[in-house]
């Protein structure tokens, strides 16, 4: 089986613990406002490789790899969900630690391939980009939902999860979506990590090479206090639903 990837790190430091090599795939059917990877949204282009060259990169510099392993990010890994099992399975046959980094969009409760994708996956890192309906809609141009049940279908099979979230500004992230968010998170038992990400721009050059409009247009970049101040929110939110919750 091949799949279709966009590119990939070596020496990946943020995408799960310890050195990682970070596997980019091509594809994503979001398209988030703030979105800095606009070449990775379409199916096509990049390279095919099998789970067997890309492991095989890994083993021959495993020695760096020190308290890390692989990470599946994109794009949207879960777009080629057939190629990720196979990764995933086969680096676990290896005794490599597995990282999803994913939106969640493509969830299906009723399909028994996420069953076996959970039994495979030592951490998901899972964006969740917002957690009002029809915020995330105009976000994203998708339903907030599969996103939210695939939370909950980790955490119910104790599949560990680290959290990020994108602050744009108040408009975007207004203080009653970050509560809501963190009473949402409040519920879960298995969140390892919550990271509150500054929006940036330096994609934009990427959407001017690609002749794309860039939706967020003169809207300044959010500062580290701006995204330090929106998780001290959620946090909140999350230990007051833990009081009632547990």
């Amino acid at each position: 089986m091949l799949g279709q990837i966009h590119s990939i790190e070596s020496f990946g430091t943020v995408d799960g613990p310890g050195i990682r090599m970070v596997i980019f795939f091509q594809g994503c059917p979001m398209r988030c406002l703030f979105c800095h990877n606009p070449d990775t949204w379409q199916r096509e282009g990049g390279m095919q490789k099998n789970a067997e060259e890309l492991l095989d990169q890994f083993e021959r510099n495993r020695e760096f790899y020190i308290r890390g392993g692989i990470t599946a990010s994109g794009g949207e890994p879960l777009l080629q969900l057939d190629f990720l099992l196979e990764l995933f399975e086969k680096a676990k046959s290896r005794g490599i630690s597995t990282c999803l980094d994913t939106s969640g969009i493509c969830f299906r409760q009723e399909d028994p391939r996420y069953q076996r994708l959970a039994e495979v996956c030592d951490l998901v890192l899972l964006d969740i980009k917002q957690i009002d309906p029809e915020r995330h809609r105009h976000l994203t141009g998708h339903s907030v939902f599969p996103v939210l049940r695939f939370a909950e279908f980790l955490d119910r099979r104790q599949v560990p999860l680290g959290i990020r979230h994108v602050y744009v500004n108040e408009s975007l992230n207004p203080p009653e979506s970050l509560q809501e968010l963190g009473r949402f998170l409040g519920r879960l038992r298995h969140i390892k990590s919550l990271e509150v990400l500054p929006y940036h721009t330096m994609g934009i050059s990427k959407y001017e090479q690609l002749g794309i409009n860039y939706p967020l247009k003169g809207v300044p970049a959010a500062s580290k206090k701006e995204a330090q101040d929106a998780r001290r929110q959620i946090l909140m939110a999350i230990q007051e639903e833990r009081k009632k919750t547990f």
